[in-house]
């Protein structure tokens, strides 16, 4: 059976609202806020600029929460199990923007005096991380895109965003959701490219649509690519200082060649749509293995040379765990901070795609930050 990628939790992407219940205590302090946004919220931001599920790959505005889980994984990788941390970058990740709400600084706030505090706002709170858009609003979709970028350019940094609504999403799993249909998907992807404005961003496209997309019939799969082959050359029409980089799963998953060849149809391999691939996203395996998978992968894809990856790697310190356990896994650990600067050839950044501590499901409420989880993760 195939292993998927990362699970994703789209849970209350319509409102942005969901009971989020502690993993031990509902309701204490390791209970995450009630609102669930993927990695950052932007529902209670101005739509003006001033600023779940299971799946393969991985969710946020109103800001949705990043994609919660990862699905389990066909191949362990041998570093699965290693004891000793990935060392943590000292990359202050200056030029990657950080979002002012999202769960984890909504917890810190509120629990001034809770003895795991410090340690989640200094590694988890401190740090950029991608924000996260999992419903089909066409009406806010624009402004809340704007709100993002227009504070990000502000400061003079770089959003990661997470458009997250192709329809069939997660194969009807448990992120299942997204755009009624294919029409509907390429309007609401006009209305989030204008809201990019012209400075620099990264969009991460669609988590699991090309990796996961062995459940749609061969004409289904055709119709996703061609839809997204157009995102792409439609978000880089809108804002050319985009960055636009596409689904390979990761690697666990697929071999880098048969990943390729769909990336290719789906636009990919071409510099009108494509500045390269993503790959990890709420997963766990190690950024070596991802490294030369991503690299592997660019090779089958072709392209310009100038194509590159960018990996998650914010839970993947010390890889994925050996019996492919994705839901919440004991024994994992923060990986490398995010930052555009990684010194290896081919790979653009190190993102923190989904934000450490928001739970797949089994720790806590899908979706929703779990100071428990957040806290064994960074300590």
């Amino acid at each position: 059976m195939v292993a998927a990628a990362s699970v994703v939790v789209a849970v209350g992407t319509a409102a942005g609202m969901l009971t989020a219940l502690g993993d031990e205590d509902a309701g204490g302090a390791d209970a995450g806020h009630p609102r669930v946004t993927r990695s950052v919220r932007l529902d209670a931001l101005p739509v003006s600029p001033s600023p779940s599920a299971v799946s393969s790959g991985s969710a946020s505005p109103s800001v949705s929460p990043s994609p919660t889980a990862s699905k389990p994984t066909s191949a362990p990788s041998p570093k699965r199990n290693s004891a000793k941390k990935e060392p943590r970058s000292t990359d202050a990740a200056t030029r990657l923007y950080r979002h002012p709400g999202s769960q984890v600084l909504d917890w810190v706030r509120a629990h001034p005096d809770d003895p795991r505090r410090d340690v989640i706002a200094s590694r988890i709170a401190g740090h950029p991380a991608a924000v996260w858009f999992a419903d089909h609003t066409p009406a806010t979709i624009t402004s809340r895109v704007r709100a993002v970028t227009a504070a990000g350019a502000a400061q003079g940094r770089v959003p990661v965003l997470v458009p997250y609504a192709i329809p069939d999403r997660d194969c009807g799993g448990h992120s299942e959701g997204g755009a009624p249909d294919l029409d509907a998907y390429d309007a609401w992807i006009d209305r989030f490219a204008a809201g990019l404005g012209s400075g620099e961003v990264i969009v991460v496209l669609e988590p699991d649509s090309v990796a996961q997309s062995e459940c749609l019939t061969a004409g289904g799969r055709a119709d996703r690519f061609a839809s997204l082959a157009r995102a792409g050359r439609v978000i880089k029409d809108a804002d050319p200082a985009a960055r636009v980089y596409y689904d390979a799963g990761h690697s666990g998953w697929h071999a880098p060649a048969r990943q390729a060849g769909w990336l290719k149809q789906a636009g990919a391999a071409s510099a009108d749509s494509s500045d390269g691939v993503f790959s990890n996203v709420s997963n766990f395996h190690a950024t070596a293995d991802e490294v030369a998978y991503d690299r592997a992968v660019l090779d089958a894809l072709g392209g310009p040379a100038s194509l590159g990856a960018v990996i998650d790697t914010s839970r993947n310190g010390n890889g994925a765990p050996a019996d492919g356990e994705w839901c919440d896994p004991d024994g994992r650990s923060l990986g490398r901070a995010p930052t555009l600067t990684t010194g290896m050839g081919r790979i653009d950044a190190y993102l923190w795609v989904k934000l450490p501590g928001e739970s797949d499901g089994c720790r806590g409420e899908p979706g929703t930050f779990t100071p428990s989880y957040a806290y064994d993760l960074a300590r």
